[in-house]
């Protein structure tokens, strides 16, 4: 894992527990920090802003440019990102795992440890259930890797 991975992990799980304000809004402090960092200044889904914001704050503390894509869009920042940093199997720790949904949907977070089959991963806007739509930033276990579909590693 390198050490821009490792710093944006120790950043991502400083969040855990971070909600929207009120619930349900994809809005307030810090998920406004979140979204503003990626040029959103309006209520939005926020799980690839959150981890850009994560990378970003890591990258700064590292004093090294942030090589994520900046963007709020889960498949944009993959379509994005040059084939060297993708990847279609093998996870590893510090990766970004990327969701396609469908109709243009995705939702992303860091995985923070790989346990045979399982990624257990930090996420903003998600919830108990593993929504993308959910109301916070979460630590979460992955059991079912579908629709997985890409993993962004740098």
């Amino acid at each position: 894992m390198s050490p821009l991975a490792e710093k944006a992990i120790e950043i991502a799980k400083s969040q855990v527990g971070q909600t929207e304000k009120p619930l349900g809004s994809n809005w307030g402090h810090p998920v406004q920090d979140y979204l503003e960092r990626v040029g959103i200044n309006f209520p939005a889904s926020w799980c690839m802003a959150f981890t850009y914001w994560c990378f970003d704050e890591a990258a700064k503390q590292l004093n090294i440019p942030n090589p994520l894509i900046k963007t709020g869009g889960v498949l944009h920042a993959r379509d994005l990102t040059p084939a060297q940093n993708k990847f279609e199997t093998d996870p590893q720790s510090g990766d970004i795992f990327i969701m396609d949904l469908g109709k243009g949907l995705g939702h992303t977070g860091i995985i923070v440890e790989v346990d045979g089959h399982s990624l257990h991963t930090i996420e903003g806007n998600t919830n108990d259930t593993g929504s993308r739509e959910g109301i916070e930033v979460a630590a979460k276990v992955r059991y079912d890797q579908r629709p997985i579909v890409d993993y962004l590693r740098f």
